[in-house]
């Protein structure tokens, strides 16, 4: 019986370590870590390398990045500037990132998810409506006033619509040194036309190697692909 109480408990202790890793960036091995500057990368590794230790200085630290409003003038009325241990040397190996969201009156940051982070968003000014959908197609979503804060989970989409009648501000926390983004509007209307083509080739090659209208004489494919670049 304690044999296999052990077990269980190092099953359970193996299953928590492996969850923490799954969820979040790997643990720093030191204090500090901030990024060593180089004029061009020749080695690629998960994160980036460090700088001499006995080099670190307290600009490494800081940033102003987030310090002014974003531009809003465009379609969505809204801008999202994202801080990651590119920008900013002293995150490296934290497993953090930082963003500022401007909104204008109606502004709307569309749905989209960070595959690698999940998110803490907290509302400096303004009026927010931020919600998200899981797995399920359920949607959880909320007005957020000032000093209001709401949780994006990791890979989930979300989104953020200025519900007041004022310019709104809020800024984001993340558990990864680089998120990633992934939208949904930048997938649907922002196709490389090259791309649609190579998946759909396989698909239409045989349709229109040969392609024959009234009164027309034999198109091949390139010839249609150029009269609608769409395919």
């Amino acid at each position: 019986m304690s044999s296999f109480f052990s077990c269980c408990i190092v099953f359970l202790s193996v299953i928590c370590f492996c969850t923490k890793i799954c969820f979040a960036d790997s643990d720093n091995l030191q204090d500090t870590c901030p990024t060593s500057p180089s004029a061009k990368q020749t080695i690629f590794i998960n994160g980036f390398p460090c700088k001499n230790p006995n080099d670190n200085i307290a600009p490494d630290f800081k940033t102003s990045k987030l310090t002014k409003a974003g531009n809003t003038d465009n379609f969505f009325g809204s801008s999202v500037n994202i801080v990651t241990a590119a920008e900013l040397a002293g995150l490296n190996t934290l497993g953090l990132s930082i963003a500022r969201t401007d909104l204008r009156v109606d502004g709307l940051v569309a749905l989209h998810s960070h595959p690698r982070a999940s998110e803490l968003f907290f509302v400096s000014k303004g009026t927010v409506l931020a919600g998200f959908i899981d797995t399920q197609n359920r949607a959880f979503q909320k007005i957020l006033k000032e000093g209001d804060v709401f949780v994006f989970p990791r890979g989930l989409l979300h989104f953020s619509l200025n519900a007041g009648n004022d310019f709104a501000t809020a800024f984001s926390v993340f558990n990864s040194q680089n998120p990633g983004v992934v939208g949904i509007s930048g997938a649907m209307f922002k196709n490389d036309l090259d791309m649609i083509y190579k998946i759909t080739k396989g698909f239409l090659s045989d349709h229109f190697k040969n392609v024959t209208f009234p009164g027309s004489s034999s198109l091949n494919r390139q010839q249609f692909r150029n009269l609608n670049p769409i395919i």
